[in-house]
């Protein structure tokens, strides 16, 4: 096998984790899609490995010797235990308008809990006390070098890859409870992220990429990352002027219009709800809303 081969093999790839919750191994798809264990290289994807070197260290291996595991056990969160979940609202000119609300001339930041990191499909929680738990298909970047106070023409060097991010968020603690948004956004399961981490090289255009999410096989979003009103180079230069980025933070990006908020009457989940949600080159997630 050529260096370039390899090269392409290991920098254009999506990695995942497999594996019941606490207990996922590391993986990458092989080019012909299947899943093979990455567990003898690199311990896990988490923060300490999702770094730009560690793309180097890959380069080395043909996928195809690596045990497969098998595509019919679980995935979990595309990364484990991410510092930060930083998030950006009212960031697609389309959703912001559905909304009524003016397109901002900053960026809109809060965060998640990372305590609401979860599988892509993995049930999501909805309590006896929620009223209004809605959806919201996101692009998620994902940082691969500490970043601080850099330009946007150099945030590519700083993105290690992307993945898709479902915001779910409950409106009722987001927006009527008082406060921060954060409220309504990290009770436990309200960040199913994955099923791949995939490196930037397998993007040739991010602002170009197609979105969907569905609820109970019924179209709700549909949108594209051309109408973001701030780009992912923007965002990540935005963000590192008030807080450093380190390997392995999570930004989610927002989400374009078609939300269970913007509906007219307004249409939130309910215990039994499905969803099926997709960005080009990312994957699919499909999750069950389940009571606790």
């Amino acid at each position: 096998m050529t260096e370039e081969l390899v090269y392409n093999l290991i920098e254009k790839m999506k990695l995942l984790r497999v594996g019941n919750k606490g207990k996922e191994k590391p993986a990458a798809l092989d080019t012909n899609s299947k899943i093979r264990d990455l567990s003898s290289v690199i311990k896990d994807l988490t923060p300490d490995n999702l770094i730009h070197s560690t793309i180097e260290k890959l380069k080395s291996l043909d996928l195809t010797k690596l045990p497969e595991l098998s595509n019919s056990e679980r995935i979990g969160p595309c990364i484990s235990k991410p510092g930060k979940f930083v998030a950006i609202g009212l960031n697609y000119s389309d959703h912001a308008e559905e909304t009524g609300a003016k397109a901002p001339s900053e960026p809109i930041v809060f965060m998640k809990a990372t305590s609401c990191v979860n599988g892509p499909n993995d049930d999501i929680e909805i309590t006896s006390y929620s009223k209004k738990l809605d959806w919201e298909v996101e692009l998620g970047i994902v940082i691969g070098k500490e970043a601080k106070n850099i330009s946007e023409k150099d945030s590519s060097n700083y993105i290690l890859g992307y993945c898709l991010v479902n915001d779910i968020s409950e409106r009722e603690w987001q927006i009527e409870k008082m406060g921060q948004w954060v409220k309504g956004k990290s009770h436990d399961t309200f960040g199913p992220i994955g099923p791949y981490l995939v490196t930037k090289d397998e993007i040739s255009d991010i602002n170009n990429l197609s979105m969907s999410l569905d609820v109970n096989g019924k179209r709700m979003q549909t949108g594209n990352t051309g109408t973001m009103i701030f780009n992912v180079f923007f965002i990540v230069s935005y963000l590192s002027k008030y807080m450093s980025l380190q390997p392995g933070d999570v930004i989610t990006t927002g989400t374009p219009p078609g939300v269970g908020m913007g509906k007219k009457p307004q249409v939130f989940l309910k215990a039994g709800d499905k969803m099926r949600l997709s960005i080009k080159h990312l994957g699919e997630q499909n999750s069950k809303v389940v009571s606790v």
